[in-house]
C-alpha cells in the first residue's frame, strides 16, 4: 500500500525555503516519491484553513516514506528548512 507525506507547512522565508525545496525534491525523488500537492490553492471545509502551504507526497510504502525522511539527504535538506518555515509532517497509509 502506497504511503503518504502530509505536510502543513507556514513559510517565514521564503528564499531559505526554496533552496530546501530543491534539496528536498533531490531526496524525494531517489525514493520514487511523486509530488500529488505542493502549495497551490486550499478551501477549508470545516474548521480553520491551516497556515500556509500543504504538500502531499506518495511514495510506493509508507516504509520508503519513513527511509526518505530518515535518509541523510532528505536530513540534509530539512536543515534548510529550519529557520525558514515551521510545519507538521506525517506518513500516512493508503487504504489500498
Amino acid at each position: 500500500m502506497a504511503g503518504y507525506w502530509i505536510a502543513l507547512v507556514d513559510v517565514h522565508d521564503p528564499e531559505a525555503y526554496q533552496e530546501y525545496a530543491k534539496r528536498a525534491t533531490l531526496a524525494i525523488e531517489k525514493f520514487g516519491g511523486r509530488p500529488m500537492a505542493r502549495g497551490g490553492r486550499k478551501v477549508a471545509l470545516e474548521g480553520a484553513e491551516p497556515p500556509g502551504r500543504v504538500v502531499i507526497i506518495e511514495f510506493d510504502s509508507i516504509e520508503q516514506a519513513q527511509a526518505c525522511y530518515h535518509s541523510p539527504d532528505y536530513q540534509e535538506a530539512r536543515s534548510y528548512r529550519a529557520e525558514a518555515a515551521d510545519g507538521q509532517f506525517m506518513v500516512v497509509e493508503s487504504l489500498a
